[in-house]
C-alpha cells in the first residue's frame, strides 16, 4: 500500500496557508503541520527575532532544515512559509511526497489580511509586498496547482484543495 502524500500548501503570506491548512485537515482527518509553529518550537523563539538577531539567511536555513525534516513524513497537511519553496532542495523534498498547492490572492486583499501584523518581518508596506510577490512570481507560477483565495471563504478554498488532492489521488 502506497503512503497517502502530504498536502503542501504554498504561496505568499496572507493567503490562509494556515487557515485553509486546518480545515483540510480536518476534513480529512489527518495531522496538521505549520511550518512557521515548528521553527519557532525548534528554535525556542518567535521568527521576527529570528529575522532581527541572525538575519533572513539563518532563519532559511534552520527553515529548510524543519522542512526536510517534516517533508521525510507521509499524511500531512503543511502549511508553509512564504519563502519556504524558494529552496530548491526544499522544494524536491516535498515534491517527492506531496501534492504542492499554491494559494493566491490578490495584492490589496494581501495587504488587508497582514495590516498591522508584527509577526510577519517580510510586511513593511505595500510597496516592499509588490515587490516581493514579484520576486516569487515565477516560482509560484511553477506549482503544478493553484487556488485563489482572494473572493472564497475559508471553507470553500479548503473544499478546493480537498476536490483537487481527490483528483491527484485517485
Amino acid at each position: 500500500m502506497t503512503a497517502m502524500p502530504n498536502i503542501v500548501l504554498a504561496g505568499f503570506m496572507g493567503t490562509g496557508k494556515t487557515t485553509i491548512g486546518q480545515i483540510v485537515a480536518n476534513r480529512l482527518g489527518i495531522p496538521f503541520i505549520d511550518l512557521d509553529e515548528a521553527i519557532e518550537a525548534e528554535a525556542g523563539q518567535p521568527i521576527a527575532r529570528i529575522f532581527a538577531d541572525e538575519g533572513e539567511a539563518a532563519f532559511r536555513s534552520l527553515e529548510a532544515q524543519i522542512a526536510r525534516k517534516i517533508a521525510a513524513h507521509s499524511g500531512q497537511v503543511i502549511a508553509t512559509g512564504g519563502g519556504t519553496l524558494l529552496n530548491a532542495d526544499t522544494r524536491a523534498a516535498f515534491a517527492g511526497n506531496s501534492l504542492l498547492v499554491c494559494l493566491t490572492a490578490d495584492p490589496e486583499t494581501i495587504m488587508e489580511r497582514v495590516a498591522g501584523d508584527e509577526t510577519r518581518p517580510l510586511a513593511q508596506n505595500r510597496e516592499a509586498l509588490i515587490t516581493l510577490m514579484g520576486n516569487r512570481a515565477a516560482l509560484y507560477a511553477s506549482l503544478p496547482y493553484h487556488v485563489d483565495t482572494t473572493d472564497r471563504t475559508p471553507e470553500q478554498a479548503a473544499e478546493e484543495v480537498i476536490r483537487i488532492w481527490m483528483q491527484h489521488t485517485v
